[in-house]
């Protein structure tokens, strides 16, 4: 195991080396085991994410905050850092959990980086464990947004409709697959008035949503993005304008006459001006002549 490798890519040096060993260390390997480091480490892992995003997002109120360092914190957070790190290839597992594939396990890659954490704390304090917290967060907080971190995609697709002032999705179950141990549901979505229907798939009924969800998101950001109203867009030929005329909508199919009829007066009583105003100008040029 190649210690001053992992040290180096935390950005720490252990003053106390045993620290380090145990914290690697899973309880299916040795008595002496990390969990009571994983206890603190936790601690101190959300203490710090809490200090960051305070600091960070002055305007976001305590609810979103704790929202988003939720998000942050979350085991599959840790495991992503944790495999930036290579993490599997320093953890001290039993035989048994080694043979099962235990060094590639979410959860405990996850756990173990928040020991890391904890033992760091023991080694050189609080502030030497909040320096490598941050670093190794710099590059997820560079690209947080707390608006939305955090949130399901059915959340997201309500608030972005409603932001829009459209009616909310409709979810309907269209069928189920396989045995009742192992289902799947496929799940349809609705957005009547974008003309959206998508459907997803999931091994439960709210993975099926929120697979919907994510597709009818898309979709529907897409649309209002060519058209911002989120409306067809009317026939510019009914809001045509030209010198000296006015603006006609035509409403409805017995108006269409009447409003060609006023059309064609105003362009004839257009043109008939241009011609007054050209010969005013000829009979003037003359007399100067």
């Amino acid at each position: 195991m190649n210690e001053q490798l992992l040290q180096k890519r935390l950005g720490h040096q252990f003053n106390h080396v045993a620290l380090l060993q145990q914290a690697l260390t899973h309880r299916s390997h040795s008595v002496t085991h990390n969990e009571r480091l994983e206890f603190l480490g936790d601690s101190i892992l959300n203490c710090v994410v809490a200090s960051i995003l305070f600091d960070a997002f002055e305007n976001i109120d305590e609810g979103d905050l704790s929202r988003v360092r939720a998000n942050l914190v979350k085991q599959q957070s840790l495991f992503e850092i944790a495999q930036k790190l290579e993490l599997s290839q320093f953890l001290r597992l039993g035989e048994g959990e080694l043979k099962s594939g235990g060094f590639r396990r979410p959860s405990i890659l996850a756990d173990t980086l928040e020991t890391l954490f904890g033992a760091i704390y023991l080694d050189a304090g609080f502030e030497a464990a909040r320096q490598v917290i941050q670093s190794l967060y710099a590059p997820i907080l560079a690209s947080v947004d707390p608006t939305t971190l955090g949130k399901d995609a059915k959340t997201l697709l309500q608030e972005f409709l409603q932001s829009k002032k459209i009616a909310l999705p409709q979810y309907n179950v269209v069928a189920t697959h396989g045995a009742a141990h192992n289902q799947e549901f496929e799940i349809e979505c609705l957005v009547p008035k974008l003309e959206i229907q998508v459907f997803g798939t999931g091994g439960s009924r709210r993975a099926g949503e929120q697979a919907a969800a994510k597709l009818a998101l898309e979709t529907a950001v897409s649309l209002l993005s060519k058209t911002p109203s989120g409306r067809k867009t009317k026939p510019r030929a009914a809001q045509m304008k030209l010198v000296g005329i006015a603006t006609i909508q035509s409403t409805s199919k017995s108006g269409e006459a009447a409003n060609a009829k006023a059309l064609a007066a105003e362009i004839t009583r257009a043109d008939e001006s241009h011609a007054s105003a050209d010969e005013a100008m000829a009979s003037t040029q003359s007399k100067l002549l």
